[in-house]
């Protein structure tokens, strides 16, 4: 029951994100995202996972719920930057496109041939739907703070698929995957800031119009 839950919210978040163009509403949608994930993750093996799984799922937590969201958030105030009004692909689009990747999802994984400890395959199904929502908003959108969520995104869906399929998976590789997102969006910050500070924008598709 619980799974089910979660596996709900996380696909109407992931929805959610799709639809909207507030910025600030997406840095508390994907905060929102890698806490219910890592919970669903932790749902979906809690018979099987050895003590540091738990400490690594509650570091997770800490990261993607609150480090990461907050770094976001000084980010936007930094820009004064509201709301993605110019995207690549439209938002009734965008959501049509998402329907697509959620039925190819549960395709996928309805062929794949599942390790016996996920109780649920449909926590799989969701994992690679945000992973491929992540994409999406990658391409689709053009302000870099929105691309950044979409990385956030994107690799919330590659930590839990990897979290669900991988029993017992190594700690190392586990924490190697944090510490690569934290960097990794550590950098998107200070790029955000300076090129806000550069162009007075962070519309990456002026950057196509770049000349000597």
């Amino acid at each position: 029951m619980m799974d089910q839950v979660l596996i709900a919210i996380v696909l109407l978040i992931s929805i959610y994100m799709l639809g909207s163009s507030r910025l600030g509403g997406l840095v508390n949608a994907v905060a929102w995202q890698g806490l219910f994930l890592c919970l669903l993750a932790a749902s979906v093996q809690k018979t099987n996972m050895p003590w540091h799984e738990w400490v690594l799922i509650l570091l997770a937590i800490v990261v993607k719920a609150l480090i990461l969201p907050l770094l976001l958030k000084r980010a936007l105030r930094e820009t004064l930057v509201q709301r993605e009004v110019e995207p690549q692909l439209g938002y009734s689009l965008s959501l049509f496109i998402g329907l697509l990747l959620l039925v190819g999802s549960i395709w996928t994984v309805w062929k794949l041939p599942l390790p016996p400890e996920i109780g649920n395959p449909m926590a799989v199904a969701i994992a690679l739907f945000t992973l491929m929502v992540g994409l999406l908003l990658i391409v689709a959108r053009t302000k870099a703070i929105t691309q950044t969520i979409g990385y956030l995104t994107m690799e919330n869906g590659i930590y839990v698929l990897g979290l669900t399929l991988a029993v017992g998976s190594p700690v190392v590789i586990e924490m190697g995957i944090l510490l690569d997102v934290f960097v990794g969006v550590l950098v998107m910050g200070i790029m955000i800031f300076n090129i806000n500070r550069e162009f007075d924008h962070i519309n990456t598709r002026h950057f196509t119009a770049l000349k000597d």
